[in-house]
């Protein structure tokens, strides 16, 4: 976590009860400047483009207005077994995808979503069981993902909220065309 922090409350911000309780248990007692810059943004649905260094927050700024965007999109709806995904999280490796959700699924936890992680290098076979089972929130690769799509093991028609994390890095990594295809 960033040691700068603003004045705002994770509350001013807009982020329900069951989030802020989430959050301070995780050890998250204010926000940081890109978090109180994008979380209200966010949360009204708007698209943003956040910039920030190593430890300044990122993943909270986009992961927590997400969890809870994901919620009210359910809101009123029976939960289904084997539903599809309602938020697609997209990193250009494993590594950071495995970060995310370490960050993402506490949160995600708090209010009855799941999460899975899909990434290669792996066998698919836990990672489409997961699938079947169902999940509300997707945390991947760009190679693998497309990969299970082409499959028709994942069906991505239910996303409402897309975030590209490092998405500089996986344009670097030649994955313009497999984010572009996904999107």
């Amino acid at each position: 976590m960033s040691e700068e922090t603003t004045s705002l409350t994770f509350a001013e911000l807009g982020l329900p009860d069951t989030l802020l309780q989430t959050l301070t248990s995780v050890g998250y007692e204010s926000p940081s400047p890109i978090q109180a810059l994008t979380i209200p943004h966010l949360l009204a649905g708007r698209d943003v483009l956040g910039r920030g260094r190593t430890g300044s927050g990122k993943t909270i700024a986009f992961g927590a207005p997400l969890v809870e965007n994901v919620l009210r999109s359910q809101a009123g709806q029976r939960r289904e077994f084997a539903r599809k995904p309602r938020a697609l999280i997209l990193a250009p490796t494993r590594e950071l995808a495995l970060q995310i959700d370490r960050t993402v699924q506490p949160i995600a936890r708090s209010v009855g979503l799941f999460t899975t992680q899909i990434y290669g290098g792996v066998p698919q076979g836990r990672q489409v069981g997961a699938l079947r089972k169902g999940v509300d929130i997707v945390i991947g690769t760009p190679g693998r993902i497309e990969d299970l799509i082409n499959q028709g093991k994942l069906d991505l028609s239910d996303v409402r909220v897309a975030v590209l994390d490092e998405a500089d890095h996986m344009c670097e990594l030649g994955f313009l065309e497999p984010v572009q295809r996904i999107l």
